[in-house]
């Protein structure tokens, strides 16, 4: 295994670890932490396009890249998740009865 793959790997655990400690504070609106999780997945996405772009063209740090991408799969994944918990909801409250 390469000793590259494996620092990846710890880095992806860490910030796994950071983002679910991290919670929002209570008394932050719905609405606000809403949008600051969408702006933090956007930012997320754009540093990783950046970083696979710089990467391609410079040949930017390969460890760099692949935190990048780490954090960015990541962020889609629980994208992902959050729609799929939002269309799941939705249906459950189409199955009431009225």
């Amino acid at each position: 295994m390469d000793i590259r793959a494996t620092l990846a790997a710890q880095s992806y655990g860490q910030i796994r670890q950071a983002e679910q400690i991290a919670a929002p504070q209570a008394d932050a609106s719905a609405g606000n932490a809403f949008s600051e999780a969408i702006r933090n997945f956007t930012e997320t996405v754009q540093q990783g396009e950046n970083l696979a772009t710089a990467a391609m063209t410079t040949g930017a740090d390969p460890y760099a890249l692949v935190t990048a991408l780490t954090q960015t799969e990541l962020a889609v994944e629980t994208a992902v998740t959050v729609r799929d918990r939002v269309v799941e909801a939705y249906q459950e409250i189409l199955r009431m009865p009225v």
